[in-house]
């Protein structure tokens, strides 16, 4: 249950049975009213504007109808205060019993607590990382894959109907360069001195296996065909051999697309895919023959200084129009662009996302002119757009140059910290802030360790029932007995966990939908800083200890409370997508 969003209704009910009229006899709009937890927490669990935003309509004093408000809602059971202050907020303080029931929810739906229908099961598309198959990711890659991942994770426990997909870059200039680089390795597996790497090609050690990997399959012939041949050969063994690597890599990381669309299957049958998309658009009157205006600053390799087919975009949004194909009849690179999100509006995806890295600003409006020439108000588009993270070690920055070839790998990072430490870090920030990420800092075993303080609250909770089995000489304990007892939490540190965990299901709709999964970040944080600081309370004060032998309903009681603690630790690190470990090594 949303609690917040549970009690807006009751409050609407209660504002209905009030008969409130506008100054002009009609009932007030009630769609206004909003129920949030109020600034100061001592103030009560539940803050609502209801009478601040009626009072105007109604002619009425907002404090005046704030206590009629608060007078009707006072005879709720679950309410055990209803208060006025300010201009008219209503604070409510809602019973122990209220609460004790929240704790039974969760008992009952385990790690599903949360899941939302709130999506409706609207289709959505995240499209995350995309990298130019030209070779391993590398660390700047991370961030983008981390929050297109959590994200969508994130979605599907909301109730939308979400697909992970990864575009394949391998058409176009950088995947010739690709093969004439795999073909010079293929001359070094074949015993030539090839000397230094020109300038312009990958100088990469990665690519060494595949031009071994050629010669173990065409011995000498690739220097005996045609070079055009033999270089859409390397290509084709080129472009196979980095997505496995890509795989992998990303795997490493727990990122695992659902669809991988290669760009190549757009340019298939004489481009019959982007020919049709451009057709489509040319219908609609958004196509036409022109020049492009010479632009400001450094020009990009699309334009031209004569007629060329174009994408008239400026009258859907965008800054300038778009070149289709060139002059010369070959296709721009936007022109697979048009066929790509052409087909995804074909597969019935009503919403698009793309996290992309801060230097792809640019695309964002023509991103949303085009979706809205091929499909008007029908399909959104939302660019997520993450800043680059800096790496420290021990407060020192690490440096690295993909130009020299040698770059700091995705792989390198998970096999130094691990992969939970990555990820949980990533969204340790909102996507569009700087992130500073440091190798000691993950890794240290302190408070000042996010990932490493939500994880210890997961294995702290395992521990509990473990010392549970051995007090009691038993195999596990029964959620129902855990949840019967419920009634026996009265202490303010165990109420104030059950409102943290209350929380969870109003965090997972908020969050989805403004699209920010690093508030799931936070929450564990603040979680795991609660259950620790209970902790500590027994630790000084015996009374408060979760396991009382000799008091085995209470035991229960809190047990339940811990269970619902591990749970909500467990659902949250798996969307994140990292693990919520028992123990910790």
């Amino acid at each position: 249950m949303n609690i917040f969003a549970d009690f807006s209704d009751r409050i609407i009910k209660a504002v209905e049975a009030l008969d409130l009229k506008t100054q002009s006899g009609e009932a007030p709009v009630l769609s206004r009213i909003s129920v949030e937890p109020p600034r100061d927490p001592t103030h009560g669990d539940l803050a609502t504007n209801a009478a601040m935003v009626l009072a105007k309509p109604a002619g009425q004093n907002p404090r005046v109808l704030g206590e009629r408000i608060a007078e009707a809602l006072r005879a709720d059971p679950d309410v055990a205060e209803a208060s006025v202050a300010g201009p008219g907020f209503v604070n409510l303080k809602l019973g122990d019993g209220f609460w004790q029931a929240r704790l039974g929810e969760i008992l009952d739906q385990s790690t599903e607590y949360g899941r939302s229908d709130m999506g409706g099961g609207r289709k959505v598309n995240v499209e995350y990382v995309s990298a130019n198959p030209t070779g391993p990711m590398h660390v700047g890659h991370c961030r983008g894959a981390v929050v297109g991942d959590a994200l969508a994770n994130l979605l599907a426990f909301a109730g939308y109907d979400v697909v992970k997909e990864y575009y394949i870059n391998d058409a176009g200039a950088q995947i010739d360069v690709l093969g004439r680089s795999v073909l010079l390795r293929y001359r070094e597996a074949l015993g030539e001195d090839i000397g230094k790497i020109p300038e312009g090609l990958y100088p990469g050690d990665y690519l060494v296996p595949v031009g071994e990997a050629l010669v173990k399959e065409f011995g000498r012939q690739l220097n005996q065909m045609p070079e055009d041949e033999a270089l859409d050969i390397a290509k084709d063994r080129a472009i196979d051999a980095m997505m496995v690597m890509i795989r992998e890599d990303l795997a490493a990381l727990n990122v695992h697309h659902e669809v991988f669309f290669s760009e190549r299957s757009l340019h298939v049958d004489n481009a019959k895919a982007i020919r049709s998309a451009i057709n489509d658009l040319t219908l609609k009157g958004h196509v036409y023959r022109g020049k492009l205006p010479p632009p400001k600053g450094q020009k990009p390799e699309d334009w031209e200084d004569r007629e060329q087919t174009l994408f008239r975009s400026t009258e859907v949004g965008d800054d300038i129009d778009r070149p289709l194909m060139k002059s010369d009849g070959s296709f721009t690179y936007f022109a697979a662009d048009v066929a790509y999100m052409k087909d995804k509006y074909a597969r019935g995806f009503e919403h698009l996302i793309f996290v992309l890295g801060a230097d792809h600003g640019g695309y964002v409006k023509r991103l949303e002119a085009l979706a809205k020439a091929i499909a008007g108000d029908k399909l959104e588009i939302t660019v997520l757009l993450c800043q680059l993270v800096k790496l420290y070690r021990g407060g020192e920055p690490v440096r690295m140059s993909k130009r020299a070839g040698e770059f700091i790998t995705l792989r390198d990072v998970v096999d130094e910290v691990g992969r939970d430490p990555i990820r949980f870090m990533m969204l340790y920030r909102k996507n569009d802030a700087p992130l500073d990420f440091d190798f000691a800092k993950v890794t240290e075993q302190s408070k000042d360790n996010p990932v490493f303080y939500v994880q210890y609250a997961s294995a702290r909770c395992h521990s509990v029932f473990r010392q549970a089995k051995e007090q009691f000489g038993v195999e596990g304990f029964d959620r129902s007995v855990m949840k019967a007892a419920s009634h026996r939490l009265a202490d303010e540190g165990e109420i104030a966990l059950v409102k943290k965990l209350a929380e969870y299901p109003r965090l997972i709709e908020s969050a989805a939908q403004s699209l920010e999964p690093h508030r799931l970040a936070f929450y564990l944080y603040d979680l795991a800083s609660l259950f620790h600081a209970h902790w500590n309370r027994g630790t000084e004060t015996p009374g408060l200890r979760f396991v009382k032998v000799n008091d085995p309903e209470l035991t229960h009681a809190r047990l339940g409370l811990v269970q619902a603690v591990s749970d909500v630790l467990t659902s949250g690190l798996t969307l994140v997508g990292a693990e919520a470990p028992a123990e910790m090594r």
